[in-house]
């Protein structure tokens, strides 16, 4: 049974996390994504800590009551300091200047793919579930058919100053019934509510859109050996910006489609997704 800490970072950021395995088993960090927390990862917990695997699942910034910069000031959720955050969360659970391996959800994924891009060095191998390389999805956002640009525009909603009280209105209804309405389990919707379901919370995760506009993130070609995960009944990603992943990653590089799964793969494909991550830690050992 996974452990909840506060691990704090020498941001002095504490992050309430999940931890879980044997201290010195080589070490995984999963970063969930919107609208989600650290439950993303509950069914996983106990199969890596059975496999020797240390794994730690934190509440990002932000959703982490005790890592809440004040989201007026949009330089607190910089893409920079996402990714800062990651690396030092691994330094706050005793992984120093170890390889870990990464694991990343959604916006999660997107930090992955940015941690992959500036640190190479310190990941043995990335793991990606649905969210597409940002070049990929740039891309794929640009296309004349509207396709990607259709699925994606909630992203526009959010930048709207009153869309955090919208989502929460009249007990988080359009949470619930427009993003949690892909197939998540209404336990596992209830324990992201609980962190993400009050208002300092979720205008904390909203800064993440709005601090980084359209997802524009430039990360070149990743080195790192990367699965990517994704399921062709995505809502939110569609097959041109998922297909295209692969070009902009010169490391080794697998996709795995999950058919009839959508965009939340641990509500709804757990242990497929386990397997297949455990699998891609054994090919490349930290």
């Amino acid at each position: 049974m996974a452990g909840t800490i506060g691990l704090k970072t020498r941001s002095g950021l504490t992050f309430t996390s999940y931890v879980s395995g044997p201290v010195a088993g080589p070490l995984v960090l999963l970063l969930h994504g919107f609208p989600e927390s650290r439950h993303s990862w509950c069914a996983a917990l106990p199969a890596l800590a059975a496999a020797g695997y240390r794994a730690i699942a934190p509440d990002q910034r932000g959703y982490s009551a005790g890592a809440r910069p004040d989201p007026a000031d949009l330089s607190n959720y910089a893409f920079d300091k996402l990714v800062a955050d990651a690396i030092e969360i691994v330094e706050a659970a005793g992984g120093d200047e170890r390889r870990f391996h990464l694991v990343g959800h959604d916006w999660g994924g997107q930090v992955a793919w940015g941690v992959a891009g500036k640190h190479p060095e310190r990941l043995a191998s990335l793991t990606i579930l649905s969210r597409p390389h940002p070049s990929s999805f740039r891309r794929a956002l640009l296309k004349e058919d509207g396709d990607q640009k259709h699925r994606s525009r909630h992203h526009r909603a959010f930048l709207e100053p009153g869309t955090g009280g919208m989502l929460l209105a009249d007990n988080a209804r359009r949470l619930r019934d427009g993003l949690f309405g892909q197939g998540v389990p209404s336990a596992a919707l209830e324990q992201h509510l609980r962190v993400l379901g009050n208002p300092a919370a979720i205008e904390a995760a909203l800064a993440w859109y709005r601090a980084n506009k359209g997802l524009a993130a430039e990360i070149g070609s990743i080195e790192v050996p990367t699965l990517y995960i994704w399921g062709d009944a995505d809502a939110t990603v569609g097959p041109d910006a998922a297909h295209g992943t692969g070009e902009f990653v010169s490391g080794a590089f697998a996709m795995e489609v999950l058919p009839g799964v959508g965009h939340f793969v641990m509500d709804q494909a757990p242990a497929k997704a386990t397997e297949l991550m455990l699998a891609h830690f054994n090919r490349h050992p930290a």
